[in-house]
């Protein structure tokens, strides 16, 4: 190589040595000038809102920061704030499940959290009441807002953490809460939803007298559609208060224990008419539920009893009058 292509690239080197070193320097200075400025002051955004009905408390949040208070946020040199740590922090209270802090061009400390969002109220058997989220974690009642969530009474446990052993039954729970809470008409219709003894769910609906047997929790959404045919196709034509007992825990088969006294013709197509109320909201929101006359709706053998010794096995088709059968053995529970 040539003296002049040595010297070419110690030139072309050696600027770029200064281009860094500059830019070095430039860099170290910013930082310094920044973490030399003071906090101007702090915003709070929960779930993507600056106001709103939080479940979280401002001054909650801010004493999470510093034990000072506010006034002593602001004024604040920004070297002084150690963001990840205030990050941790704030994700050890138990209604945030994720923060995150940053300074803004303004030098505001941005505070940016998510809340844990609340998908169902339990009331133990010893009268204790609390939530869980969607991700099964237990939280505490809300001092600012009484939740609208689905409820569930008889929860076995009173201790805060759930044993291995509640798994199913709390993931029971969640996939009821899910469905209920996703559909206007359930989430209208289902008034309480009771865990039994032996770890079923028995629900009690907002309109009718009758108890809902739904079994485990598997399986949901099938287990509302067979109870959303018995409502259009049975109920609707013989009053809701006819049966006392609903059981949909059985596969392709929905079974109803009439009761021994029937309630007055006036109450009972008054019922019928909240049912059929509330099932065309339900459908006009979210169109969600397909017709009744749909060629494509399935049908499920019906088992009408009025005591235990006058059972029968009814099939609801379309288009078909009803037609007894002889007493069928009782299907595998799901």
């Amino acid at each position: 190589m040539s003296i002049k292509g040595n010297i070419r690239k110690i030139i072309f080197i050696s600027i770029w040595i200064i281009i860094g070193s500059a830019t070095l320097v430039l860099l170290i200075a910013a930082i310094r000038s920044r973490n030399d400025k003071t906090c101007k002051g702090i915003a709070i955004e929960v779930n993507g809102e600056k106001k709103g009905k939080w479940l979280l408390d401002r001054n909650d949040i801010i004493n999470q920061l510093t034990s000072d208070g506010a006034e002593k946020i602001k004024g604040r040199a920004l070297q002084t704030f150690d963001l990840r740590r205030l990050e941790e922090k704030l994700e050890k209270h138990i209604w945030i499940k994720d923060a995150e802090l940053f300074f803004d061009n303004n030098e505001t400390l941005q505070v940016k959290l998510v809340e844990r969002k609340p998908l169902a109220r339990f009331f133990t058997t010893g009268g204790n009441s609390f939530y869980i989220d969607d991700e099964g974690k237990r939280l505490p009642l809300s001092d600012k807002l009484t939740l609208k969530l689905p409820l569930f009474t008889g929860f076995p446990y009173e201790k805060n953490n759930f044993k291995s052993g509640d798994s199913i039954l709390v993931n029971g729970v969640m996939a009821i809460s899910r469905y209920i809470a996703a559909d206007s008409f359930w989430n209208a219709q289902i008034a309480q939803v009771e865990i039994t003894p032996a770890r079923n769910f028995e629900m009690v609906p907002t309109v009718g007298n009758h108890i809902i047997e739904f079994g485990s929790g598997a399986n949901p959404e099938k287990k509302f559609q067979k109870l959303m045919t018995f409502y259009k196709q049975v109920i609707s034509k013989t009053g809701i208060n006819k049966y006392a007992r609903i059981n949909v825990q059985y596969d392709q088969q929905v079974i109803g224990i009439k009761k021994a006294m029937m309630i007055s013709k006036a109450d009972s197509i008054r019922a019928v008419k909240n049912i059929k109320e509330m099932i065309e909201s339900a459908q006009e929101m979210q169109q969600a539920i397909a017709d009744s006359s749909n060629n494509n709706n399935p049908t499920y053998p019906i088992i009408s009893a009025a005591n235990p010794g006058d059972t029968k096995d009814l099939t609801i088709q379309k288009n078909q009058p009803v037609k007894p059968t002889p007493k069928a053995r009782l299907p595998a529970r799901n």
